[in-house]
């Protein structure tokens, strides 16, 4: 698999923070610390693989943040 590329235009922040937090508060968050986009998709979507910095990805279920991803 490749390598995660590192964008210094990305906020310093940790997608672990959000899970558990209710979907509206968590995308609010993200973009005031400077995610350019959030994405929120049910749990095991299927997605591209595609790397685009500055995007905040959450798996929600029920209006909780089950886990978050950079990219």
């Amino acid at each position: 698999m490749a390598e995660i590329p590192i964008d210094s235009a990305e906020p310093d922040d940790d997608p672990e923070s959000y899970a558990g937090m209710p979907v509206r508060a968590a995308e609010e968050l993200a973009r005031s610390r400077g995610w350019s986009t959030v994405r929120v998709l049910p749990p095991d979507a299927v997605i591209t693989m595609e790397y685009l910095a500055g995007r905040l990805n959450f798996a929600a279920e029920d209006d909780t943040v089950l886990r978050s991803w950079k990219g």
